[in-house]
């Protein structure tokens, strides 16, 4: 019998290398392209804030946002649009790098509201952006992934942050409450509308970083939303002593609103 690796078959010591060789090379391949991936997501990941003639400073931001579909559609978190006041001083947009690399305002014409999954899907007025591919199917624990957005608020200036992650579990999104003084509005609201699994992530996630897309290293695809962040204290400490610890909704979640 021939062994595949014996020195007396050099074609075939070949042969049983390669795949090996390959492997590596593609391995060592995807590295390479992560700062293109990173560049080619850049674009379509906006601030969303809102803006009023006599705020000051006029724009103030309230978390990330990207760009799916035909281009002028705007993925974020339900928790960042805020509520209307009613009075039309003050009204909702995102901002968009320009060609010149000055920060271009794009208005928000209507919002669509999903509040048990915590998803907002916006329609905006201009140009379409460079939409994101969404992948439908599951993502299994284990996938490498990169999120972006822009971190602690806009605190060290608007510039899209890229961080690694990989998806460490899947939980469910309404986790017991240990008493019934600790549930809130919005756990309630999960509850009463069914539990979902939820990714959790095992990268830091800051202010900010609400709404941006979590995109496969190896497709490029967006697999989830940026939601949360577990907390060990305090909300402020977040900065000071983060978890390690974030979570994303799915994105077969986005595609059904996308779909209604």
């Amino acid at each position: 019998m021939r062994r595949c690796c014996s020195l007396k078959f050099p074609s075939l010591l070949i042969s049983c290398f390669l795949p090996a060789l390959i492997a590596a090379h593609a391995s060592a391949a995807s590295l390479e392209t992560l700062p293109e991936l990173v560049r080619r997501v850049k674009p379509s990941v906006v601030l969303v804030g809102t803006y009023g003639e006599l705020d000051s400073p006029r724009f103030t931001f309230r978390g990330t946002g990207f760009a799916v579909a035909d281009g002028r559609r705007i993925v974020t978190n339900a928790h960042v649009i805020p509520d209307p006041d009613g009075s039309g001083a003050r009204f909702l947009i995102i901002r968009i790098k320009g060609e010149s690399g000055d920060w271009v305002n794009r208005k928000v014409e209507h919002v669509s509201l999903d509040r048990p999954t915590d998803l907002a899907v916006m329609d905006i007025t201009g140009p379409p952006l460079s939409p994101l591919p969404l992948k439908a199917e599951g993502v299994p624990e284990g996938t490498a992934v990169m999120f972006m957005g822009f971190p602690i608020a806009g605190a060290l200036g608007f510039s899209h942050v890229a961080h690694r992650a990989m998806v460490s579990a899947l939980t469910p999104v309404a986790l017991p409450a240990p008493t019934g003084s600790s549930l809130n509005a919005r756990n309630i609201s999960q509850i009463r509308s069914g539990t979902f699994n939820i990714m959790q992530l095992d990268g830091t996630a800051y202010p900010g970083n609400s709404g941006g897309p979590v995109f496969n290293v190896e497709t490029g695809e967006v697999v989830g939303v940026i939601n949360m962040v577990l907390l060990k204290g305090t909300k402020e400490s977040v900065l000071s002593h983060p978890s390690g610890i974030s979570y994303a909704i799915p994105v077969e979640f986005v595609l059904k609103m996308l779909q209604k």
